[in-house]
Formats: structure tokens, C-alpha cells, sequence
């Protein structure tokens, strides 16, 4: 049960996943998660979800009785744009190559989350993968440029933040927007208080 003295263990290093769980007011404890993020031949986007959220949580599960935790929570997002996946870009070059790519479409931003007991911290209590349709309006060249070199996007799938600079380029948002920085707010909460977990919320 996640209480001050119990917190969520978040596996994962993301400041945005952090922020989003300090605004619900959960009290969390942050253990890095390890695992292969490159997309492997023939995987499709489910299977590379399912493969890389539950190495996560494999990672930081010795972590649990440690932090004393008194659940676990790992995740990953992508984009997906014509079925192919979109990850984090590997320089600006590539960054600019995958917002040329979304300008003036439609692509999806996929979070799965998995969410763990603490005597259990190994074997997933939930997991869920949430979906967002995200428009992009049509950029320009010098826009596409300007943008991948300000760096804001060489840590994000698909090379942008739609909480940052990057909502320059987002003309709209079809669900859940918390889904597209990083982590379904309203999903995790409703999980983690069905697994009861989460007895009083919010608080």
C-alpha cells in the first residue's frame, strides 16, 4: 500500500513521469529501470511494449525492499506513425528527419504501464498500454531545423514534447494528453486503487 512511509517505486528516469505523479500527490522513491529500448526485426509495437516494459520492472524489482515500497510502477512510451515505430532520435540530423516525417499528420503515442505488489515486485499486478492520436500541423523547413537543434526533443520518441516547445507543432490531441509527455495519469490512478494500493485519493 503506497503511503509516505511506503512510496511508489518509480522505475524509471524520466523528470516527466516524476512530475506527473508529484502533481497527484503520490509519494514516490525513483530506481532507474534498465533494458533494450531498440526495436528488434519483425517486433511490432505490442510486442516491443510488452518485452521492454516487463524487463523494466524485472530491473528495478531487487530495488523494492530497499525503498521500502509499497508498489512499482515502470513504463515506455513510442510513437507510431504507419506502424513503424519512432524512437528516441539518435542526433539532430535524425530528429529533424522524424518531424519532417510527422508534419502535417496524424500519429499515435503509445504509454504501457505495468504496476507491481511488493512481495511480488518481479511479476506485473496490472499492465496496460494506452493510446493518444496526436495531429501535427504541416512545419516548415526552417521550423523543422530550429526545432531538432534546440535539443528539447533528443531524449523523446518521435524527437518532441508536446509540454515543451514542441506544442508549437501540435495541432491537436485525441485522449489522454498526460499519455503523449509520458505516463496516463488518470489509467495509473485508476489502477493502482482497484489493485487497492491506493486507498486515499487524492489526498
Amino acid at each position: 500500500m503506497i503511503a509516505s512511509s511506503t512510496p511508489l517505486l518509480l522505475g524509471s528516469a524520466s523528470p516527466r513521469r516524476r512530475e506527473i505523479l508529484t502533481t497527484l500527490r503520490i509519494p514516490i522513491a525513483i530506481a532507474p529501470a534498465n533494458a533494450d529500448e531498440t526495436p528488434r526485426d519483425g517486433e511490432d509495437a505490442d510486442a516491443y511494449l510488452v518485452r521492454v516494459v516487463r524487463d523494466k520492472l524485472a530491473s528495478v524489482a531487487r530495488f523494492a525492499k530497499d525503498h521500502e515500497a509499497g508498489a512499482l510502477l515502470v513504463a515506455d512510451t513510442l510513437v507510431l506513425l504507419d506502424g513503424v515505430i519512432l524512437g528516441k532520435p539518435a542526433d539532430v540530423a535524425d530528429a529533424a528527419s522524424m518531424l519532417r516525417r510527422l508534419s502535417g499528420r496524424a500519429h499515435e503515442v503509445w504509454t504501457r504501464f505495468a504496476i507491481a505488489r511488493p512481495e511480488q515486485p518481479d511479476v506485473p499486478a496490472h499492465e496496460q498500454t494506452v493510446r493518444t492520436r496526436v495531429v501535427f500541423r504541416s512545419l516548415d523547413e526552417g521550423e523543422v531545423a530550429a526545432y531538432a537543434a534546440s535539443g528539447e526533443g533528443l531524449d523523446k520518441a518521435g524527437a518532441y514534447a508536446v509540454q515543451g516547445l514542441g506544442s508549437f507543432a501540435v495541432e491537436s490531441v485525441e485522449g489522454s494528453y498526460p499519455n503523449v509527455v509520458g505516463l496516463p495519469a488518470c489509467e495509473v490512478v485508476v489502477a493502482l486503487k482497484r489493485l487497492g494500493l491506493l486507498p486515499r485519493f487524492p489526498t
